[in-house]
């Protein structure tokens, strides 16, 4: 009980793993969700282990509200606390395609898991850190580059992580007083499950320059800047949205 304790959403796989097993190696227990329950949570459990770490998964759709009590109350019936919650739970746009034929169902799960359901989980993590006052806490949320840059084909994609982005900057007004620091994180072109579908177009564009720092960007480049922010040296930059993405992000000629 004396390890700091981190919830970590969507950490199955990809982004989200590299997070728990970073934050396993700098000595927190976590507790991990996913919305399927498969093999690949057991190899995630056996990495954490590995890592230093006590594993606890919770099968879990961000999208259902009237689950969040119950996820972080399980949470705390295993570990008794949370010390950092970092929301990385997400999905692409169901369908690339031409914004004026934009499918408002497509629409309204993307807003569901990215936004609301990120929104609403973080709050009510919000509300438990403050009635349990701990030395540290930290609220993370793993949005995109795309909460600046736009792609037409997946707009619907490219507006959640944007309205997410405004969610953290009120976020960590609220808290700051609290000294709960909040922080976004925005990945640029990752290797993941979620690009895979596109890698090769990616690759492509990453020879032609597209990434400054001539290469994809890897699950454990933003673990490691996520395990920093919650380690309390950036506190006072609470608030702030950090690229993650070789450059790619910064307007050019």
């Amino acid at each position: 009980m004396s390890r700091p304790v981190a919830l970590v959403t969507g950490a199955r796989r990809g982004i989200g793993l590299a997070i728990a097993v970073a934050f396993a190696e700098g000595g927190y227990d976590i507790a991990f969700t996913d919305i399927v329950d498969d093999e690949a949570v057991e190899d995630a459990e056996l990495a954490i282990g590995e890592a230093g770490g006590a594993a606890f998964f919770v099968q879990h759709d961000v999208a259902d509200l009237a689950s969040h009590e119950g996820l972080i109350g399980s949470v705390l019936e295993s570990y008794g606390k949370i010390d950092c919650f970092v929301s990385n739970a997400g999905i692409a746009s169901p369908a690339r395609g031409d914004l004026l034929d934009l499918d408002p169902a497509h629409f309204d799960r993307v807003m569901a898991i990215n936004l609301r359901g990120a929104m609403f989980l973080s709050q009510a993590v919000a509300r438990l850190m403050l009635k349990r006052p701990a030395s540290r806490r930290s609220i993370l949320f793993v949005t995109s580059v795309s909460a600046e840059m736009a792609s037409p084909e997946r707009a619907d994609y490219c507006v959640s992580k944007a309205a997410l982005s405004m969610w953290v900057k009120n976020l960590a007004l609220r808290l700051a007083p609290e000294k709960i620091p909040v922080f976004e994180l925005r990945p640029g072109v990752i290797r993941t499950d979620m690009t895979a579908a596109v890698a090769e177009k990616y690759q492509a564009r990453i020879e032609g320059g597209l990434v400054p720092a001539g290469r994809w960007g890897e699950g454990a480049d933003v673990a490691r800047m996520a395990l920093a922010l919650a380690g309390g040296a950036f506190d006072f930059a609470t608030g702030s949205a950090i690229a993650c993405d070789g450059a790619l992000s910064i307007p050019r000629l």
